[in-house]
Order: C-alpha cells, then sequence, then structure tokens
C-alpha cells in the first residue's frame, strides 16, 4: 500500500532539507507539499486598528506559489512528482487539519523556520504539530 506523506513548507532551509528528506526517504509514497500562510502575520496596524487588505492576501498567495513552486523544482530534481496545496490560516491548526482530513499516514517538516527572539514569543509550529497530529510525525533537523 502506497502511503501518503505531508511536507509542509515555509521557504526556511529546515524547510527544505524535510522536502528532500521525504523525498529520498519515501520513494512510493504519494507527497503532499503544504504550503500555510498565516494571515496574523501580515496585519499592520493604524489609527484606525489593524489591517489585512486583499491586497495583502493576494501577495501572500503569489508568494506561497512560489514556495510551492520551489518545491516542485526540488522534487524534479529527485524525479518526483508532487501534489500541492495552499491554505489561509494557523500553521499548526492548518497542518494538522489537513492531515486528518485528507487521510495522511505521516507529516515530515522542519524543526523550526524562525530563529532567535521570535521563535521563543511566537512558538514552534513543528512542536505543534507533532503534539497534535493524528499521525506520526517526523522532525528534520
Amino acid at each position: 500500500m502506497e502511503s501518503k506523506i505531508l511536507v509542509p513548507v515555509d521557504r526556511s532551509e529546515r524547510s527544505d532539507r524535510a522536502l528532500e528528506y521525504a523525498v529520498e526517504s519515501f520513494p512510493d509514497a504519494e507527497l503532499t507539499v503544504l504550503h500555510v500562510i498565516n494571515p496574523s502575520s501580515y496585519w499592520y496596524g493604524n489609527t484606525d486598528g489593524y489591517i489585512y487588505s486583499d491586497e495583502i492576501e493576494s501577495w501572500l498567495r503569489r508568494q506561497g506559489e512560489a514556495v510551492l513552486e520551489d518545491a516542485r523544482r526540488t522534487a524534479a530534481d529527485y524525479d518526483r512528482e508532487i501534489r500541492t496545496e495552499l491554505k489561509l490560516g494557523s500553521p499548526a491548526r492548518t497542518i494538522t487539519e489537513y492531515a486528518a482530513a485528507n487521510d495522511i499516514d505521516h507529516v515530515v517538516l522542519g524543526s523550526h523556520g524562525r530563529d532567535g527572539v521570535s521563535r521563543i514569543l511566537l512558538g514552534s509550529v513543528a512542536e505543534a504539530v507533532a503534539r497534535r497530529a493524528p499521525v506520526p510525525v517526523t522532525i528534520v533537523r
């Protein structure tokens, strides 16, 4: 039986390593690469409060598609085809919900995409996915 592997990507070095690991380690698996746009990271303030505009979302979607195109090229370097998905939401929640809703057998993701204070303050997506995922999780460093 062919397994279904989910590989969330965020254009970080560790995310790239996770994709390469999944491609190499699961040669017979169906790979789905997921990029999650986190809108709360792109709100900006003014005197009327915080704004999240259609223009910002459109820009974020274009950036997300570029991330997924990079993933397609990486997979092609290994002579592999992948499915890609672009979702909007909280990264950890979106990854775990996607895994549950799409009969994913395993999640492979990078250990973290942020460094320094932002990683400590914002928490680790990898840690949250490892705790909440309904399937095994491999964290690549």
